[in-house]
């Protein structure tokens, strides 16, 4: 499966659409970092860190579920929410 490229996204309306995924979300870092962003404990973390001033400068998503891939797509590219 393809990587996603996030940019410049709203992390509240990221966190909705991740919500909406099937399967698993992996945030994966040049450095070799991976977190699971279905994992309620990684997004935790993910928060503490945005709120301590640490920033992601590059990084991709790495989805187990083709679907999930085409709606984080979709919502990288035209800011298009899931629809419920």
């Amino acid at each position: 499966m393809d990587k996603i490229q996030m940019h410049d996204m709203d992390f509240n309306d990221f966190m909705k659409a991740l919500d909406s995924c099937k399967g698993d979300v992996f945030l994966e870092t040049p450095e070799g970092d991976s977190l699971n962003l279905k994992s309620k404990l990684c997004q935790i973390m993910g928060i503490a860190n945005i709120l301590k001033g640490a920033k992601v400068s590059e990084a991709t998503l790495r989805c187990t579920n083709q679907e999930d891939e085409s709606l984080l797509f979709r919502f990288n590219l035209y800011r298009e929410m899931p629809e419920k």
